[in-house]
């Protein structure tokens, strides 16, 4: 992993007052301030009528993120990696409430959307995917963790895959344990050659330095209250096409150095050969 490149193709962003990249680029440059107002989460257009009736809002926030970062390329293709550490508060809420009634009978419907993976499950149903799936979770370091996982399958394997961090809220009383205020997320879409489209480069290096935080309070909120928002801070390099390294956190005392170099910078540079 460390010093080698992957390329990334796409991204996507979806957060309060961030309702998507082309809102959120000019943001995170500090050429626009930030405005909080809840996430906007589309309607899952891609599922068949009775799953679009049952998608959570976790379900609803990684779809439209995953779709968004695959700039209408075939979804069917790319290997996936979805990466949230918590999943759907709601419906865990809902089956709390159901335990603690008197007919603790849970619908079968509702428990199969309970699982931790029913976002990659939804997934494939909607693209019709059977490329490869991995579903983690690692509590605030859940980024990171497929971050990593992503680069170790491209160094395994070559080829492009989709990473997809999301979260959403919990109702109380659980909020008052776990206090993710909305659902939010991000994709990247990455590969070991170039794209047309390609954005520029990625390399990461594992290290212990302290981890970056935003310069504006607002994002910097955004980016502590959100797991998978914890790259923030590379978003930024990324709006602002600035190659200099970024540390964003993981699993104490382990964080990722990712270093960003655009596209026209990298093509002067010779390509890799495949990335870790």
């Amino acid at each position: 992993m460390n010093g080698s490149a992957l390329w990334l193709h796409g991204l996507s962003i979806i957060a309060p007052g961030l309702p998507d990249w082309a809102h959120a680029a000019p943001v995170l440059r500090g050429e626009q301030a930030w405005a909080h107002a809840p996430s906007v989460l589309p309607p899952a257009e891609a599922l068949p009528a009775a799953e679009r009736r049952r998608a959570s809002r976790a379900v609803r926030v990684a779809l439209a993120l995953g779709l968004h970062a695959l700039q209408g390329h075939d979804p069917g293709e790319v290997a996936t990696v979805f990466t949230s550490s918590g999943a759907d508060g709601h419906n865990c809420h809902a089956l709390c409430e159901q335990l603690a009634g008197e007919d603790r009978a849970i619908s079968p419907t509702r428990f199969h959307n309970s699982v931790h993976n029913a976002a990659a499950g939804y997934w494939g149903i909607a693209t019709r995917s059977m490329a490869p799936s991995q579903v983690l979770c690692a509590h605030d370091g859940s980024l990171g963790a497929g971050w990593i996982d992503a680069l170790g399958q491209l160094a395994c394997d070559g080829g492009e895959l989709l990473l997809v961090a999301y979260d959403s809220e919990y109702p109380e009383p659980l909020h008052t344990c776990r206090p993710v205020p909305d659902a939010a997320g991000v994709a990247f879409w990455l590969g070991t050659t170039p794209r047309e489209q390609s954005l520029g480069t990625l390399r990461t290096t594992l290290v212990t330095d302290d981890p970056e935080a935003m310069a504006q309070a607002p994002l910097d909120a955004l980016r502590t209250e959100f797991p998978a928002l914890r790259c923030l801070p590379l978003l930024g390099r990324i709006a602002r096409r600035d190659d200099r390294p970024v540390v964003i956190d993981y699993l104490a005392p382990q964080r990722l150095r990712v270093q960003f170099t655009p596209a026209d910078h990298e093509h002067q540079q010779p390509r890799p050969a495949h990335a870790a």
